[in-house]
């Protein structure tokens, strides 16, 4: 256990320890991360080839020993291991503290959901769930979680995020209109019918599936969503004629 840790920046020539430092704190995480799905070769490969100008690297070091690190995107926390043997010594809260001090902005990172600690460490140090995913997206499949931390303005913070939600609706909205008015004019051509009629069962089936995607708004609220934006959609489309 250290009883001393300095944090600098990592070079070139220390990323052979980071890598041997990840597999090892992986490993001893089980069962709370599930292995790797690369082999330990093709991890030390990976990790030296980061771009240490892109990607900033911090290590905790004790008597000339590496015993922790994070990466450090613009934005996000892209990594934190601790060896091991010197978790649960304050290498982790020491690398967490500095991350906040070098994005005082706030920053994010995804955790594993079944990685029940580090989501208590992290809560512990002001960090928020913020969404989890079936884990599609993830190299192991596995459901997680992404959390924040929401730096000096918490408030700028997320409005900042819920602007890009916003923008995203936006976008997705465009492209439910044009694609309703394809539809329709698709229908027309088939059925000769000058409005065609909706169709309420796939209504019906749309609204189970996205409330699916959004739990906690219910499908009562879903299906009220859905059905304005399928209206007001048609009567774009509509209009646009």
């Amino acid at each position: 256990m250290p009883t001393e840790v300095s944090l600098r920046l990592a070079g070139p020539d220390d990323l052979p320890a980071v890598a041997e430092l990840h597999l090892a704190a992986r490993r001893a995480a089980a069962p709370h991360m599930p292995p790797g799905v690369h082999p330990d070769d093709d991890v030390r490969r990976w990790v030296g080839s980061w771009d240490l100008s892109s990607l900033e690297v911090w290590l905790a070091e004790a008597d000339g020993t590496v015993v922790g690190f994070a990466g450090l995107t613009r934005t996000w926390l892209e990594s934190l291991y601790v060896d091991p043997a010197a978790q649960r010594s304050g290498v982790g809260a020491a690398l967490l503290e500095l991350a906040k001090a070098q994005r005082p902005d706030g920053f994010g990172l995804w955790v594993f959901e079944a990685n029940v600690p580090a989501r208590a460490f992290y809560a512990r140090h002001g960090l928020v769930e913020l969404e989890r995913t079936d884990g599609s997206s993830n190299e192991e499949r596995e459901p997680d979680v992404r959390m924040v931390w929401p730096g000096s303005d918490p408030l700028g913070f997320y409005r900042a995020m819920i602007d890009e939600v916003d923008l995203l609706i936006g976008d997705a909205l465009a492209r439910r209109v044009a694609l309703t008015r394809v539809v329709q004019d698709h229908k027309r051509e088939v059925s000769a019918v000058a409005d065609p009629e909706r169709d309420a069962a796939r209504e019906r089936d749309i609204v189970a599936r996205v409330a699916e995607l959004a739990p906690e708004l219910g499908e009562a609220r879903v299906a009220r969503i859905m059905h304005a934006v399928i209206s007001e959609s048609l009567d774009a489309a509509r209009s646009g004629q």
